[in-house]
């Protein structure tokens, strides 16, 4: 009697309307997948949103720690190949041709040199020029320093662009530092205010914006450009003096950039007018070698040359 009754209260279970399971190959039981409609439609509201989230928050951090979002993108591309500037002097032509200068007698010696590679962006552009017509050229951008370079021969540059990308400067306030470079770095209210053909309350908006970034300063009624010998005013190309040849490397110490090319087109744009344009873009990489001289006291005096031209580099960005 109480076998049977066993027997019936597990056939009860099997036969409850309130189960449906369906017998797999595995042999086992499980609840058959009969989603509603309504259920489907909500799992996708709350797929979009959770998308939707997680791409507001990539936007706001891309747009707020571009430092950390550099450093990200830079880990990516280390492992593969990249393109340099190709070296037209080795470290041991260097070492010879400025012996005299980095060896002050016999008891002066080379330590082995070595080679890192500086960040730049190239850029194809168009613009047009004083005589409106259209020119075009290379602009060879350093993505440590955050200027531009005039002339590969003396690997002259810019002073005044890295300030401005950091402030985040639009082009009026582009505009106004051109305008004040045009009138020998200095340029009184009414100057201004003809050169840029603006109304006094537009202009006094752009300047007052311009002095709250740091980029001008006003003393008395004349305003100039808040940097020491400002080079803003330029043409928005590189003069090159032979031609650049760019090859393939790998393995080899790149130095961390500071600004993003993204950061350095925006600039360009802002700062050369609405007639320029950039065709393309390429990350290069140019190289640097460190020549170091073991003093007689034990010292050490390291100096870094650029492999394109022979010219030793005097700037500190180069130290990390």
């Amino acid at each position: 009697m109480v076998r049977g009754a066993i027997q019936i209260f597990y056939s009860g279970n099997c036969c409850s309307p309130n189960l449906n399971l369906d017998k797999k190959q595995s042999k086992r039981y499980k609840n058959g997948d009969k989603r509603s409609p309504k259920r489907i439609i909500m799992r996708f509201l709350s797929t979009l949103i959770v998308l939707g989230g997680l791409g507001y928050a990539a936007w706001h951090f891309s747009d707020s720690q571009p430092d950390l979002k550099n450093k990200a993108l830079e880990m990516i591309h280390t492992a593969g190949t990249f393109h340099t500037l190709e070296a037209r002097f080795t470290a041991r032509q260097i070492m010879d041709n400025e012996r005299f200068a980095l060896l002050k007698d016999e008891k002066h010696r080379y330590s082995e040199p070595s080679l890192r590679f500086h960040p730049y962006l190239l850029m194809e552009v168009k613009f047009t020029n004083r005589d409106y017509e259209t020119e075009e050229g290379i602009i060879l951008w350093d993505l440590i320093e955050g200027e531009m370079v005039l002339d590969t021969r003396s690997w002259e540059k810019t002073h005044g662009f890295a300030d401005c990308i950091n402030a985040n400067a639009d082009r009026y306030e582009y505009k106004i530092l051109t305008t004040i470079a045009e009138n020998g770095g200095r340029a009184d209210r009414q100057t201004l205010m003809h050169a840029l053909s603006l109304e006094s309350h537009l202009f006094e908006a752009w300047i007052d914006r311009a002095r709250k970034k740091k980029l001008v300063v006003q003393h008395g009624n004349h305003y100039q450009i808040h940097l020491h010998k400002p080079v803003v005013s330029v043409h928005p190309s590189t003069f090159i003096a032979t031609p650049l040849v760019t090859k393939s490397s790998k393995h080899s110490e790149r130095i961390s950039r500071r600004y993003s090319p993204s950061q350095i087109k925006k600039a360009a744009e802002a700062a050369f007018g609405t007639d320029f344009a950039i065709r393309s873009t390429r990350d290069v990489f140019l190289p640097i070698y460190t020549i170091t001289v073991q003093n007689p006291d034990g010292s050490l005096h390291t100096t870094h040359w650029n492999a394109l031209n022979g010219k030793q580099v005097h700037h500190s960005n180069l130290i990390e």
